[in-house]
């Protein structure tokens, strides 16, 4: 064993995850230059949400650091002085989040809490940062505050809550909460679908969205005016909604904000429309796009108020058809495409102030970039070049971009408007980065299913020596309609792997985003078959192309649809693998119809529902074909998983055991679809890293 990892390892205190074991997550962080590892990615700074200032002297940004004691994320407020040379970073908010300029650009709004309830909040920034004022607060409602977005003019809020419709009041909604909790009987009846969503059980409450005018004293009032009345469904939409469902109008004088209005059909419903309601509330809201029954989304107004953009899907029932860029002219109601010769599917939707340019990120061919699609022709072009945009700003013909790629996590990148002049403005984690060492990657193609181009990328070990193999790591995205991009992350980053001494292999097979919507489109009804053939391409031109791949000591693992793949090659394409680790995967297709909540998804993707098209569920079920399974396998599932219930994880684990294949279950109790808590994602790494080396040290890969 070499030194460094021998040390790491005697670090962790902990022993290897085994069945029924409680993992000590003892968190020891490496000192000195070392591989990089999962306690460097928990501890990291996490940037986020640029704001540039009216004037575009300031960047306002989110920073999320580790409380690793209290098992929890803090989000701060930074602000920086683009202007003046050598300036760094002023804490603002010590805790806080999504803050947004006032209109004169003195001031930023914020969401904290007080007293346990989300509330809106100002500090009144001077010229010297260091000396801003002290926070006050301007909301006073009994509820937590969703989201909000400033008025234009600034003396305006959209505000949402999560209320009972029938409710007149805030405080109505709040005795009821209360009532609810003091109730010996604990029962909830249901009478219609979402009984659940994501990892929340329906309690009746829908988001709604209020307006809310400032006071001469600045202050917000407890009862707000209701805009969306007689609306039933979620605005912004549960479960990752955001305020860019909503905006004002320039004049202030409208809100537009999109809808799926529920009724009983919302499962199995993607009809999003958007909705134009009077600022002041006096009026109901009017569906602008009722005829297209897909995804209408995110608008955005422009600046003369003339005209509305937002994103259209065509095609019902499909989360991930492509997204066009649409233009409804609003006097006359008369709606064309934007982009219709740009073959990928935008998201972010902003416009410049003069209403020349339109901004978007989206997959592309293994990137996540800006770009800027011109409103009269549709003509598009990259503003970012490669990496990944998490998230950008517009003001005074600048452009603040929050950056990342595979080697590092996100910075503050200032540009023009036109990307021109791009550079990075902060360096969070950059002594980090310094002492952690990550692995070089590369992007490569070959011919997969139809002899079509399909992309990959191999990430090297951290400790990488030409001539030496190492064992692999050959990751499976989820989705499945997704991508392994050229960016961060703080979930399944291959640098994690690599800094464990593995290589990583990664396909975007078919089905994959940034390829163009055929490409996309093409896994729908064949989850088993051409990402399969992907897959088996792509890793043999892998091993043709890097010589220091070990092909006898390699593991797959995936999650979501990447662990439906695992548990499907785990009986049809079983014979390279030393191991399988399958993260909250499909096992059967037949029973995952009925357990999960978004059924438009599953009767998409399986041509209908699994009465009407029982074949169709059975034609790539992994549980078929459990009779072929012989490769030892991790299973992980967790309890508030409602997307992909823990019982297939359960299934597949029993399935392993009766049949006497080696096999452990990780299962987490407190997380969702994903692993969160920074406890339990160090200790869901020390299992599957220990699960990995396990199988793929040389003693056992000989056996």
């Amino acid at each position: 064993m070499k030194p460094l990892l021998a040390a790491l390892l005697l670090a962790l205190v902990a022993s290897p995850a085994r069945a029924g074991d409680v993992v000590d997550t003892t968190f020891a962080k490496a000192q000195g230059p070392h591989a990089f590892n999962v306690r460097d990615l928990v501890m990291m700074d996490r940037v986020s949400d640029p704001q540039l200032s009216p004037d575009g002297r300031y960047a306002a940004f989110g920073v999320r650091s580790t409380d690793y004691a209290a098992n929890k994320g803090v989000n701060a407020i930074y602000v920086l002085d683009l202007e003046r040379k050598g300036a760094a970073p002023v804490k603002v908010v010590d805790k806080g989040s999504s803050a947004r300029w006032s209109a004169d650009g003195k001031s930023l709004f914020f969401v904290a809490p007080a007293k346990d309830v989300a509330q809106l909040w100002r500090v009144d920034l001077g010229a010297d940062l260091s000396s801003h004022a002290t926070p006050v607060q301007v909301s006073h409602a009994p509820l937590d505050i969703v989201d909000y977005k400033l008025a234009p003019d600034g003396k305006q809020v959209p505000l949402s809550y999560e209320v009972f419709t029938d409710c007149a009041t805030l405080a109505c909604t709040e005795q009821r909460i209360d009532a609810r909790a003091q109730d010996k009987a604990s029962g909830s009846l249901y009478k219609k679908l979402f009984v659940r969503h994501w990892d929340t059980w329906a309690d009746g409450r829908r988001n709604q969205l209020f307006v809310g005018a400032f006071g001469a004293d600045g202050q917000l009032p407890a009862e707000p005016t209701l805009l969306s009345r007689g609306i039933d469904g979620d605005i912004p939409s549960k479960p990752f909604g955001d305020a860019s469902e909503f905006a004002f109008a320039p004049d202030g004088k409208s809100v537009y904000f999109d809808v799926r209005v529920a009724g009983t059909t919302e499962p199995w419903s993607t009809n999003f429309d958007v909705y134009r309601v009077p600022a002041d509330g006096s009026a109901k809201p009017t569906n602008l796009t009722a005829d297209n029954k897909a995804w209408d989304a995110y608008p955005v107004p422009s600046p003369d108020g003339k005209t509305l953009y937002y994103l259209a899907m065509k095609v019902p029932g499909f989360e991930a058809d492509r997204f066009a860029i649409m233009a409804r002219d609003l006097a006359t109601g008369a709606t064309r495409e934007v982009d219709p010769r740009w073959d990928r599917s935008p998201g972010g939707l902003s416009i410049s102030a003069d209403g020349k340019t339109l901004y978007a990120t989206a997959d592309d061919e293994g990137q996540h970039p800006l770009f800027a699609i011109d409103p009269a022709n549709g003509e598009v072009r990259s503003l970012s070049g490669q990496g990944s945009v998490g998230g950008y700003s517009l003001a005074a013909g600048k452009l603040l971009l929050a950056r990342n790629d595979l080697k590092r996590p996100s910075d503050l990148y200032l540009a023009k408007a036109d990307g021109r002049g791009l550079k990075q403005v902060t360096h969070f984690n950059a002594e980090d980065l310094k002492e952690a060492q990550v692995g070089d990657f590369e992007f490569f193609q070959f011919p997969g299913w139809n002899n079509e181009t399909v992309q990959g990328y191999v990430v090297k070990p951290v400790d990488y020596q030409k001539g030496k193999t190492y064992p692999v790591a050959f990751i499976i995205h989820g989705g499945p309609q997704g991508a392994m991009t050229n960016s961060w992350s703080y979930r399944w980053n291959p640098q994690t792997y690599a800094g464990q001494g593995f290589a990583v292999v990664t396909i975007n097979f078919h089905g994959s985003t940034g390829y163009g919507q055929k490409f996309t489109d093409s896994i729908s009804g064949d989850w088993g078959g051409k990402p399969l053939e992907d897959l088996k391409l792509g890793w043999k031109a892998a091993l043709d192309k890097y010589k220091f791949l070990d092909g006898d000591r390699a593991c797959a693992l995936g999650a979501s649809y990447g662990g439906y793949m695992v548990y499907w090659i785990a009986g049809v394409w079983n014979q390279p693998w030393k191991c399988l680790v399958d993260h909250d995967g499909v096992f059967d297709a037949r029973m995952m119809y009925y357990a999960t909540e978004e059924l438009w998804f599953e009767e998409h993707e399986n041509g209908g529902t699994q009465y009407d098209v029982p074949q169709n569920y059975e034609k790539f079920n992994p549980l078929n074909h459990v009779k072929d399974w012989r490769v030892p396998m991790m299973v992980i599932h967790s309890a508030r998983d409602f997307r992909i219930p823990d019982t297939q994880g359960l299934g597949a684990f029993t399935a392993l055991q009766r049949r006497g294949i080696p096999s452990e279950l990780l299962h987490f109790p407190d997380e969702n679809h994903w692993v969160l808590k920074p406890h339990n994602s160090v200790q869901w790494h020390d299992a599957v890293n220990a699960w990995l080396k396990q199988w793929t040290a040389k003693d056992a890969a000989s056996k």
